[in-house]
């Protein structure tokens, strides 16, 4: 009998034709949600700042929509470990998208308490954003991980430049809509979440995360099939489950992450206070915010290059020291110095870039298919409560000690990192 079933129920693998197809889907949804996530970069300190009339809680909405993605990665993983990539992801950018619609409707009713509600529901697109990158990872072989997390990454790149530079043509919309102009940014998230929604609904078919246990559960039962009969097992598929030879394991990834995103978040909130401080308007700001989003994100096929030819370990150890490269600049710049303060934002999304690729490449190898978006979502809490606490304490310390002080401990900070990978490198 002839089978007429589709390649992926088939026996033959779908998987090179459906891994480009998954990775063009997600990388048109990024290209929207970067623009979506740099909003809240870029205006949401002064938002909280001029609506408080103080510095203090200026790092508290970073950390609200970094607490609120929280959340929202133990929602995700947990959909996407029920249902698949597809839901999960979709309703992590329409809640980001209410989010946007709140810190708009708080701007204009000038209420705080509405605005951090807002903000921690806008958490979710964050979060969403950063859960995508593991969608590129789900059909890819291991020696090729890092640069599929990559593909995803880099697509942000051009949302999360273009983003920050529309926040002023963006708050001259909102002002005649007779919304604050601070709150022009948000309208661009909301559209931008949305119709990433969209096109993962209507685009990412089939669903990775599906595929890739559907193929794995096929191989396991040829496998029982071919023992039950007396033949030879055909060997494990190299596209599919755990490779813990590529990597240290999921303890390492998930501390290289979690530190990089304290530091860079901490760092990064309070960049725009210091420059409104020093005489400079949101043009500026949003340029420096545009060269950090685009340093986070450019750079990842180079990194995820460097990751698979060099190792995990290796690349989360220039992590740490290009974090504090950009802890230094950033400290010593002078208040007015817009292009040394870009430098130092500069190497800090690259930091950040090191960190969440080689950290994500480990998690990857060292978890199986059946509880992978499960434990990837419990990961990304532990990040984002990192950002949320970066956040919430940059603000006090700026306020009680300065901006550069904030900077250099942030890089000191990330020289925890080298420890860690010592330890695990020693072990091994």
């Amino acid at each position: 009998m002839t089978s007429t079933a589709p390649a992926e129920t088939a026996g033959t693998s779908p998987r090179p034709e459906a891994r480009r197809r998954v990775l063009r889907v997600l990388v048109a949804s990024q290209v929207l949600s970067g623009a979506g996530l740099a909003a809240g970069i870029t205006v949401g300190a002064l938002l909280a700042q001029d609506m408080l009339g103080s510095t203090d809680l200026a790092g508290l909405p970073s950390a609200l929509f970094t607490a609120g993605s929280a959340l929202a990665a133990v929602a995700v993983g947990r959909i996407s470990q029920a249902r698949g990539r597809r839901p999960g992801l979709a309703a992590g950018y329409l809640t980001g998208a209410v989010g946007s619609a709140g810190v708009i409707a708080a701007a204009v009713a000038d209420t705080p308490v509405l605005l951090f509600v807002a903000l921690f529901v806008y958490g979710a697109g964050t979060a969403t954003n950063l859960q995508a990158r593991y969608a590129g990872a789900d059909l890819a072989a291991p020696a090729h991980r890092a640069r599929a997390v990559s593909t995803v990454l880099v697509a942000t790149t051009l949302g999360g430049v273009v983003g920050p530079n529309l926040a002023a043509p963006t708050g001259d919309l909102a002002e005649t809509l007779r919304i604050p102009a601070l709150a022009g940014p948000f309208l661009l998230a909301g559209a931008a979440y949305a119709l990433a929604a969209l096109v993962l609904v209507v685009w990412l078919r089939p669903d990775p995360l599906l595929l890739a246990r559907g193929l794995d559960h096929r191989q396991q039962a040829a496998a029982a099939a071919a023992e039950g009969a007396g033949d030879a097992a055909p060997g494990p598929d190299p596209d599919l489950g755990p490779d813990p030879e590529r990597g240290p394991g999921p303890i390492p990834g998930a501390l290289t992450m979690i530190l990089t995103q304290l530091v860079m978040v901490a760092v990064m909130t309070m960049t725009p206070v210091h420059l409104q401080d020093h005489g400079h308007g949101t043009a500026a700001s949003g340029l420096v915010i545009a060269i950090h989003v685009g340093a986070m994100y450019l750079p990842s096929p180079l990194t995820g290059w460097l990751v698979d030819s060099y190792g995990r370990t290796a690349v989360a150890a220039a992590s740490g020291l290009t974090l504090l490269a950009a802890g230094i600049v950033a400290a010593v710049a002078p208040g007015d110095s817009v292009a040394l303060l870009a430098l130092a934002l500069a190497l800090l999304g690259l930091g950040w870039n090191f960190g969440l690729v080689s950290g994500t490449a480990m998690i990857t190898d060292a978890v199986p298919l059946a509880t992978r978006a499960k434990t990837q979502g419990m990961v990304d809490v532990s990040i984002a409560v990192a950002g949320a606490t970066g956040g919430l304490t940059s603000g006090l310390v700026v306020s009680a000690a300065g901006y550069p002080v904030l900077a250099l401990a942030g890089g000191v900070l990330s020289l925890a990192v080298l420890p860690a990978i010592a330890a695990t490198a020693s072990g091994r």
